[in-house]
């Protein structure tokens, strides 16, 4: 994409600004987009022993097992790592709603008037 500092020979002076006017309106969802796609979702179950993080996408992106983990046993392994796994994904949530709400407060005024229209 042009930044304003390019220069841009076919375009007049009314273009240039309306161009840079609009790549800075842009810039704060480009920076949300940014922040959503890097926020990760963490939890845990079984006391700490079992840690998940799940990525934006709702996949798995890490899962530490800790040995003493292993004494649960299978059934109560699997319960826990679904536990933590689901903490992850609330916590994920959470996040991602936060940044939303941060994210798309200066576009409430606009997002209203289109509604009204």
């Amino acid at each position: 994409m042009t930044t304003p500092e390019e220069p841009t020979p076919y375009l007049d002076d009314e273009m240039r600004h309306l161009l840079a006017r609009f790549q800075a309106d842009v810039r704060p969802l480009e920076e949300l987009q940014e922040s959503l796609d890097a926020v990760r979702g963490r939890g845990e179950a079984a006391d700490g022993q079992v840690r998940a993080e799940v990525t934006p996408t709702g996949a798995l992106g890490g899962l530490r097992i800790d040995p003493r983990a292993m004494r649960l046993g299978a059934d109560a392994l699997a319960e826990a790592v679904l536990a933590a796994a689901n903490a992850a994904a609330e916590d994920l949530a959470a996040q991602m709603t936060g940044l939303m709400t941060t994210g798309l407060a200066p576009f409430a005024d606009e997002v209203r008037r289109f509604t009204r229209e």
